[in-house]
Parts: structure tokens; C-alpha cells; sequence
């Protein structure tokens, strides 16, 4: 039976943090927890057997294009504290993350204009622009991904769909 007020959004929204465990932490602790360094709220779309990226003109996320990062409203990244990206510092704040897709990287940009939906990215407003490096990877992932991960130098976000996954390094205090 479904939910008689509202149909199911077939790219569900999630939250990652970083630390990964904040959440929980946030829970159990009963005194003041410091805030996490960064959480990233994105929609999650599906693979459905669709062409994901390629040059293809079928193709979901086709090279060259900007991407919002997701499915539904734009991807959000916060950052509590300040963190660096490729050796430029970022202030703490919020911002729209988007990337453009080629077959061997992704330029990955944070955006000051956080109304965009993600579909009218205007790039006047990119507080930063990198390239990082595409890997192949095996098994296929279904549902596109983004997580932090620890790094030596603060944190790794992963972001993986298909059979590709990058990751754009942030460096933090610990």
C-alpha cells in the first residue's frame, strides 16, 4: 500500500558527514559534541540500466556538461570550519557543488549561488574549480554515492556511480 499523500521520490535524498559517525555521536553523547567538519545532502538517482556517462546522446551525465551532482534540488556541501581544496582556502559556509564529467576526470566546482536547483549553475559565482582524476571501478554501483572518508590530511570525498568513482581531497585541522 502506498502513502496516499505523497508518491515516493525515486532518487531518495541522504546526508553524509564527516566525520562518518557524527550522527551517532551527536546521539549518544549527552554533553556538547563539537559540530561535524563538512555534511553534503544530495538525491541519490538510480542507474536503471541507463548509459550514465559517455558521449552518447542518450547518455545521463554526457562529458563536457555540468552535472548538479545528483537528481532533484542541487547538491549542498557545508563546511563548519574553513578546509582547503587543491591549495586554495575555503571559507566555512555552504555551497552548491556541481562537476563536469569527461571520460578520464571530473572539474568538481563549489558555488556560491545556492538557489540555482542546480539547473541554471551560473559558474560567475564558482568559489573554486579542481580536476580530479576518474577511476574505474567494479562492481557497478546502482545508486550514485557521496561519502566522506578519512584522509592523513583531513578527508576524501568519494563520489561514485556506474562504474566510475573520483575523489576530491579536503584538507582540514584535525
Amino acid at each position: 500500500v502506498g502513502n496516499v499523500y505523497a508518491g515516493i521520490d525515486q532518487s531518495p535524498m541522504d546526508i553524509s558527514y564527516f566525520p562518518p559517525d557524527y550522527p551517532k555521536e551527536k546521539l549518544s553523547i549527552t554533553e556538547n559534541i563539537a559540530p561535524p567538519v563538512a555534511r553534503i545532502i544530495y538525491s541519490r538517482p538510480h542507474k536503471k540500466n541507463r548509459i550514465i556517462f559517455s558521449d552518447n546522446e542518450k547518455s545521463l551525465c554526457p562529458y563536457g556538461k555540468l552535472w548538479r551532482l545528483g537528481a532533484n534540488e542541487a547538491t549542498e556541501i557545508e563546511f563548519f570550519q574553513p578546509v582547503v581544496i587543491n591549495a586554495k582556502n575555503i571559507p566555512a559556509g555552504r555551497y552548491v557543488l556541481y562537476c563536469i564529467p569527461f571520460a578520464d576526470k571530473w572539474v568538481v566546482a563549489l558555488n556560491k549561488n545556492l538557489y540555482s536547483w542546480g539547473l541554471k549553475i551560473d559558474t560567475t559565482q564558482d568559489l573554486i574549480r579542481t580536476e580530479v582524476p576518474v577511476q574505474k571501478q567494479s562492481p557497478v554501483i546502482e545508486d550514485f554515492t557521496i561519502v566522506f572518508q578519512p584522509a592523513s590530511y583531513g578527508a576524501d570525498l568519494l563520489m561514485a556511480w556506474d562504474n566510475v568513482k573520483t575523489v576530491l581531497p579536503i584538507t582540514f585541522s584535525k
